[in-house]
């Protein structure tokens, strides 16, 4: 018996196909049958019977579903064919000219056209793929009534029964970018094509494991082993060249190899002239510089004996050439006999970058973004919109179609051609490209979509030819401050796009191969000055005259994933001269805002600036735009004259491999669009597999306006500080200096217990991990009002320690006012002092911790800069901030951070904007431990 995992021999597949190519017109008679026997001909379990709990059995024929519209109310539907976290499989069955098809109720979208010419070839005549059609979009929207614990599933399978199944994938568990799969030439099964093992094998591949057939899957091992070969390569070139001209070189290198497995040389000629140089490495500067030379101009070779097409573009011009020793040349030709066709651009970038910088290059492939990740934005920001432009176009081809008009329909098609291959895609951060490729591969699927269209109605593909008008490179600019990614960038478009096109069209494209483009610029996003990027030198220091924001390339979509870089960090990461002009540039922006959100800031208001062609933006930032200073960016654009309006908004998500060489970070994803619209707000229900190349992420996911807390229901983001609250909370003190913490022995040795008053100035001291664990007893001086020289007379050994421990910190601090108070704490924070002065404790309560705790501390206690200090000395309003009420409120209104996802109680959004509730004299008579101490705020 099959359909155990006994595949069919070839007189089974014989018999089937023979069995059904007579079968026709009517599909609900023969549709169960007929998948019945393909499962035991490939080999694969058959569909189960139903029970009464749809639940209980979800692989099987009819597979009910709900179909749920605005106002609420709701119709079934039943899928021919489901396999959960596998498939949604459609049966229809068309017939042969002349005979008779079984009229169905209406279903799809789309009015039935009845087929008259051969089926599914391609021709003239297209009724039958208006057919398939319809069943496609009912697919879909089965897919999406689907119960949201199942899942998008990966593939979309649409029978012709005894003729034909069409695969459309989306790896992504979105739905929303379901595509020709494996592409536009073979996404189509004909029944003679069951005859091949490896289609039986792809099909049963799709009703067992279909995820392994995500072509990203195969690609990350290879690609890590490319790049550690290149890797060895540019570590010996190093040391004796420029690393710029060694990147240069090795990309060379790189689309060598690409193009002798895609036939754009002679197949294998570059492993043939690699293994005759290892043996001869005298030989391969002269060889490998003759044949660039070659490759630019086109012509005859003499290294390869053979005429050569015309690169040209910016690759090859002036192409310098190394001399390597043999076993440079050994891990070359190594890379070289990988399948290089089959390398995943938008991992490689990444990949390639690390083994051609040697800060990096220890941590090879430790970190880069998940293709899964990157799609998930690209979708949503560039993609989604572009299809429903296209699903409209289609329902008016239907139309003219209706109306004989054939001239018409063709003409929309090939007018969204058109728009298609106009429309850019802006990555303002753009390193080295993931996100363009994708977006250029996506638009590609989507191109190959419009052409087979253009196809159905009798045009040979005069439009979209890779020569004249076409998806391309061309389309996706880029911007990024690092030369060896830009020039990583336009290879990695180049690979990705070169790629595409002969896995849909097989042959080669029209030279020259590479056109001379300026699509990728080397360009700071966020600031330029006049004579960037070199500071100017003026008066005796540096200076960056003029500071200003650059302008951005016009485009319709922007995406990426900006530097991550936090508000506190700007100066010390990218100096103090950049910080200040960042600043000037950006008035508009609170300094302690993170460096991502000046991205968010730029793409937010070119999105409602005047005749505008930006459709839609989607960044990547920190979770942390959910904190008080990137909060107020976003509220700012939502609340504008011109308002945007978050489409998506994903608050926070896993990002880095999370391995031992790579810093993990946890990210959010927002999509926005100018106008008020409702948004989806997708918060992740489960992850497993982080560490792996390959994480998988399940998100749930909720319609309704999308606040700038990136939450839906009460605009808690638009919450004011109340004035009964003023002047109560504040975080504790910022040292800037470890030398003011001492032991309590050290306190000791400094006088305390011996010289008068010093008990005043070295005072307990306490942070975090004192509260939420065990207390160090830590101690801590503070010498506040106090100046200098009192110190010096009244306290010399504190004076002396602070001399020699905090000082020489102090002397190269940025801020004046730390240089010159060396002996103070970084800020005096007078609110916590004055609201604490006249208590005998107060609240406090850790800033960032996993689980919130209210605690008192006695008035000797001084805090810590990372807890937060609430000058309230009662239980009562101990237990109301203890509160499920209140710590419910916290963690909508507070903050997020760090890979651990621990919530931030920040004091400017939990604490001053919350009402307390009223004491009422009835309550004090009850509890007689109510509302004493203090006077409550009203």
């Amino acid at each position: 018996m099959l359909g155990g995992g006994v595949e069919a021999g070839d007189d089974a597949v014989e018999a089937f196909i023979a069995r059904w190519r007579a079968s026709e017109g009517a599909e609900r008679a023969a549709y169960a049958q007929f998948l019945t026997e393909l499962c035991r001909l490939i080999g694969v379990e058959t569909p189960l019977p139903p029970t009464s709990d749809a639940e209980a059995v979800t692989y099987r024929f009819e597979y009910q579903v709900k179909f749920r519209d605005p106002s609420g109310a709701s119709t079934t539907g039943r899928i021919d064919l489901y396999k959960k976290s596998c498939f949604v499989l459609e049966a229809k069955q068309s017939r042969l000219k002349g005979q008779t098809k079984e009229i169905l109720p209406a279903q799809g979208s789309l009015a039935l056209a009845e087929p008259t010419g051969p089926r599914g070839r391609r021709g003239a005549d297209r009724g039958w793929d208006v057919l398939m059609l319809n069943a496609r979009r009912q697919a879909e929207d089965y897919a999406k009534a689907l119960p949201a614990t199942h899942g998008w599933p990966p593939f979309l399978i649409i029978c012709d029964v005894g003729h034909c199944f069409e695969l459309y994938a989306d790896f992504t568990g979105q739905g929303k970018n379901y595509v020709q799969f494996p592409d536009r030439q073979r996404y189509r099964v004909y029944l003679d094509d069951l005859r091949e093992p490896e289609v039986r094998a792809r099909m049963a591949a799709i009703w067992r494991e279909p995820l392994t057939l995500d072509p990203t899957r195969h690609a990350v091992r290879v690609t890590r082993k490319i790049a550690e070969r290149l890797a060895a390569v540019s570590k010996a070139l190093e040391r004796e060249h420029d690393p710029e001209e060694v990147a240069l070189f090795l990309m060379r290198c790189v689309f060598t190899m690409f193009a002798e497995d895609a036939e754009l040389i002679p197949k294998d000629s570059f492993k043939a002239l690699l293994r005759d140089c290892r043996d001869n490495p005298t030989a391969f500067r002269p060889l490998v510089e003759e044949l660039w030379r070659v490759m630019d101009k086109g012509g005859y070779s003499i290294t390869l004996r053979t005429t050569m097409r015309r690169f040209n573009g910016k690759l090859f011009e002036d192409a310098r050439v190394f001399a390597l020793e043999r076993a440079e040349i050994g891990e070359l030709l190594a890379a070289a006999e990988h399948d290089w066709k089959g390398v995943e651009p938008s991992i490689f970038g990444t990949m390639l970058e690390q083994a051609l910088d040697p800060a990096e290059r220890a941590r090879l492939g430790a970190h880069y973004t998940p293709r899964a990740y990157v799609e998930r934005l690209v979708v949503e920001t560039v993609i989604a919109p572009l299809r429903e432009d296209w699903r409209h176009v289609l329902a008016a081809v239907q139309q003219a179609r209706d109306a004989a008009d054939h001239r018409k329909a063709l003409t929309l098609i090939e007018d969204f051609h058109r728009t298609l291959c106009e429309t850019r895609v802006l990555d303002p951060g753009c390193g080295t490209g993931n996100f363009l490729h994708v977006a250029q591969e996506l638009m590609k699927k989507l191109e190959g979509e419009v052409l087979d269209a253009a196809g159905e109605l009798g045009s040979r593909e005069r439009l979209g030819g890779i020569a004249d008008r076409h998806v391309g490179p061309h389309q996706f600019l880029g911007m990024d401050t690092n030369r060896r990614a830009v020039a990583i960038a336009d290879l990695v478009l180049w690979i990705g796009h070169l790629q595409w096109h002969f896995r849909t069209r097989g042959y080669a494209p029209r030279e020259p191969i590479l056109e001379r483009l300026d699509h990728i610029y080397r360009r700071d996003a966020v600031l330029e000055w006049d004579g960037w990027p070199v500071p100017q030198w003026r008066d005796g220091k540096e200076v960056l005259p003029n500071p200003r924001r650059p302008a951005w390339p016009e485009a319709e979509f922007i995406v990426g994933n900006p530097p991550f870089i936090g508000g506190k960090d700007i100066r010390a990461r990218l100096g103090g001269l950049y910080a200040e002009a960042l600043w000037v540039a950006h008035p508009q922006m609170n300094e302690s805002a993170d460096y991502v959100m000046y991205w968010w800031d730029r793409a937010a208001e070119l999105l409602t600036r005047p005749g505008t062609k930006l459709r839609r933006f989607g960044l990547v930032t920190t979770n942390s735009i959910t904190q008080v200073f990137q909060r107020r960016v976003v509220q700012r654009h939502l609340d504008g004259k011109k308002p945007i309006s978050l489409l998506l908004a994903i608050p926070d998500h896993p990002w880095t491999k999370a391995g031992k060489d790579a810093a993990a970070v946890r990210i959010a994803m927002t999509v926005a669009e100018a106008g008020r619209h409702e948004g989806r707000l997708r918060e992740v229900i489960s992850k497993a597999l982080l560490d792996s190349d390959q994480p998988e992420i399940a998100l749930s996911e909720q319609k309704g306006r999308i606040g700038a807390d990136l939450a839906i229901g009460p605009d808690i983001a638009g919450t004011r500080e109340l004035l009964a609250n003023k002047g109560l909370s504040s975080r504790g003190v910022p040292l800037h200096g470890a030398g003011f913490i001492v032991s309590s022995q050290e306190a000791g040795h400094l006088g305390l217990g011996r010289r008068p008053g010093l008990e005043a100035v070295i005072r307990h001291y306490r942070n975090g991990r004192d509260l939420t664990g065990r207390s160090r007893g830590a101690m801590v001086i503070d010498l506040d009002g106090q100046p200098a020289e009192q110190v010096r007379n009244r306290f010399p050994e504190v004076y002396q320690h602070l001399l020699l421990r905090v000082k020489p910190e102090r002397d190269l601090n940025n801020e004046s006012y730390r240089r010159e108070n060396w002996w103070l704490f970084g800020r005096r924070n007078t609110d916590m002092r004055s609201f604490t002065a006249n208590l005998q404790r107060y609240i406090a309560t850790v800033e960032t911790a996993k689980h919130r705790v209210f605690q008192f501390l006695d008035r000797s206690i001084l805090p810590d800069n990372m807890l937060v200090a609430i000058g309230l000395s009662d239980a009562f309003h101990l237990g109301v901030l203890s509160s499920k009420l209140h710590m419910t409120w916290a963690l909508r209104t507070g903050g997020w951070l760090g890979v651990g996802n621990d919530p931030r109680y920040s004091k400017s959004r939990c604490f001053d904007p919350f009402p307390f509730p009223e004491i009422t004299r009835s309550a004090e008579a009850g509890d007689p431990r109510a509302g004493r101490g203090t006077r409550f705020p009203t």
